[in-house]
C-alpha cells in the first residue's frame, strides 16, 4: 500500500498556494478529527487547505454547559483560521456541495473549486431522528453551537412566560437518549430546577416543572461498567429526573412526546440526544456508505476504490472494526490520517490503525460522574468529577478557553451562591 497520488495543479484563482509544488492536501472539517489531521502534517513536505462551514472549531462535550446557561458559546470555541495559521495550513470558509473523487475536486457553496491530491473527509455527522414523526420539526438538538443555544433561548424563554402567566403546572422537559449527552443534560436540567428556580423565578414551584429522560434500553449509558450505570441512574433521580427506560418514541408532537406504548408525555422542550448520521450530501460523492451513512474505510483509513481519500472522525467506520463515535476516536483516527498521508508522500507503506482506549466519562451534576477509565479504576462521585473537569478543560484548544471553561464550571458547580444561571452574549 504505497501508491502515491501525483501532484497535479489547481486552476488560477483557486487557492493562494497555486504555484507551490507540494501534494495539495484538503482536510474537510474542523472539528476533533480534521484539527488532528491538520496538526498532524505540520512537519510533511505537503500544503495543506483546512475547509469549514464555519470559522471556528467547537468543543462539542461541552456543548450541553452552553444549552443550560453555565459557558458562553466562545468559551468552547476556538478560530479555525488561526489554528490554520498557526500549523502552516490555509483556511477556507464554506460549505462543501459536491465531492468528485475522478477529478480530485471538492466544490464549495462559495468560491473556486478545490482540487486536491490527498483529501481527508473529517467532517462529522449531523443529528439522525430515526424516521420518528415530528422529531426533526418540534425536537431540539444539542450537536452544534446554534442548537445548543436554541436549546437555552427556548429554555429560558419559557421560563419567563409561565413565570408571567401562571401556566408552570405540568411544565415537562423531555431528554431523548440515555447516553452520555443525555444524562449530562437531563442531570443539569434537574439541578438547576432544584437550584435555580427558588431564586431566579420565586413565582413558580419547582415541584410543578418535570424533567423526564427517555431510553430505549433497560439502563442509562448502556456503553458503561454496570455499577457506573447504577450510580448514574440513582444520581438522576436522587435530582428528581424521572426515568423511562425501555421506552422508545414513536412520536414528538409540540407539546408531547408519544411513546411506543401509547403513553404520552406533556412536553413543552423535547431534547433530542440520541443518535448520529452522516449528511444527506454525502450519497452523491461516489464513496461506499455504510450503517447511518458513515464512509466505510479499510484499516488504514483509505478508500479502498480511492485510496487517495482518507475519513477520520464519526463519518467513517472501519469495515472490520467500528469505533464509538466520540472525541479520543477522531482525535485518534485525525492523527493517523495525516501520518499516514506523510509516510504515503515519503513513498512509505501505509500502516493499520490502532485505536487507543482511554475510557469515557460522564457528569450528573455538582461533585457527581462517572469515569470509565480503560485499563484502570471505574470511579464514581467526587473523584470521578474532578477527573472530568481536569480532562475537559486540559482538552481545550487555547489557555483563554481553558481560563473561561474553568471560571464558568467553577461558578456554576463551586460557588456558594448557586442559584444563578450565566447567560453572556451570543
Amino acid at each position: 500500500m504505497t501508491a502515491d497520488p501525483s501532484s497535479r495543479d489547481e486552476p488560477a484563482g483557486t487557492s493562494i498556494t497555486d504555484a507551490d509544488p507540494r501534494p495539495h492536501v484538503v482536510v474537510l472539517g474542523a472539528g476533533f478529527a480534521g484539527l488532528s489531521a491538520v496538526r498532524a502534517l505540520r512537519k510533511a513536505p505537503v500544503r495543506v487547505t483546512l475547509v469549514d462551514r464555519h470559522s471556528y472549531s467547537t468543543f462539542q462535550p461541552l456543548l450541553y454547559q452552553v444549552a443550560t446557561g453555565a459557558l458562553n458559546p466562545g468559551d468552547i470555541t476556538y478560530g479555525a483560521r488561526g489554528f490554520a495559521a498557526h500549523t502552516g495550513a490555509f483556511f477556507r470558509k464554506g460549505e462543501v456541495t459536491t465531492v468528485d473523487p475522478e477529478t480530485r475536486t471538492v466544490s464549495l457553496d462559495v468560491g473556486p473549486d478545490l482540487h486536491y491530491d490527498y483529501l481527508v473527509v473529517a467532517n462529522g455527522v449531523t443529528t439522525n431522528y430515526f424516521g420518528v414523526p415530528g422529531a426533526a420539526e418540534h425536537a431540539f438538538p444539542i450537536y452544534t453551537r446554534g442548537e445548543a443555544l436554541a436549546v437555552r433561548d427556548r429554555m429560558t424563554g419559557y421560563l419567563d412566560h409561565i413565570a408571567a402567566t401562571g401556566e408552570a403546572r405540568g411544565a415537562s422537559v423531555v431528554v431523548v437518549g440515555g447516553g452520555a449527552t443525555g444524562v449530562e443534560m437531563a442531570g443539569t436540567l434537574a439541578e438547576l430546577r432544584n437550584t435555580v428556580l427558588p431564586s431566579r423565578y420565586p413565582e413558580l414551584d419547582p415541584s410543578e416543572v418535570h424533567v423526564v429522560l427517555v431510553e430505549m434500553t433497560d439502563e442509562v449509558l448502556p456503553p458503561f461498567a454496570p455499577r457506573l450505570r447504577e450510580y448514574a441512574a440513582q444520581q438522576l433521580r436522587a435530582r428528581g429526573v424521572e426515568l423511562r427506560l425501555e421506552a422508545a418514541v414513536k412520536e414528538v408532537r409540540p407539546d408531547s412526546v408519544l411513546l411506543a406504548d401509547g403513553t404520552e408525555l406533556p412536553a413543552q422542550m423535547t431534547v433530542w440526544a440520541t443518535g448520529v448520521a452522516a449528511h444527506e450530501r454525502v450519497k452523491g460523492w461516489g464513496l461506499p456508505q455504510g450503517r447511518g451513512g458513515r464512509i466505510v474505510v479499510g484499516g488504514d483509513l483509505r478508500v479502498a476504490e480511492h485510496p487517495e481519500i482518507l475519513v477520520a472522525g464519526d463519518i467513517g467506520v472501519i469495515e472490520d472494526d467500528a469505533l464509538p463515535q466520540l472525541a479520543q476516536p477522531a482525535l485518534q483516527t485525525g492523527r493517523h490520517a495525516g501520518r499516514t498521508i506523510a509516510r504515503l508522500v515519503a513513498g512509505e507503506p501505509t500502516e493499520r490503525f490502532h485505536y487507543k482506549d482511554k475510557g469515557t466519562m460522564a457528569t450528573i451534576g455538582r461533585l457527581s460522574a462517572v469515569a470509565d477509565i480503560a485499563h484502570g479504576p471505574k470511579l464514581v462521585g467526587v473523584l470521578a468529577w474532578l477527573t472530568w473537569m481536569f480532562v475537559h478543560i486540559f482538552a481545550l484548544l487555547g489557555n483563554r478557553n481553558r481560563i473561561m471553561v474553568s471560571l464558568g464550571l467553577a461558578f456554576r458547580y463551586l460557588a456558594q451562591r448557586r442559584g444563578v444561571m450565566v447567560v453572556g452574549d451570543d
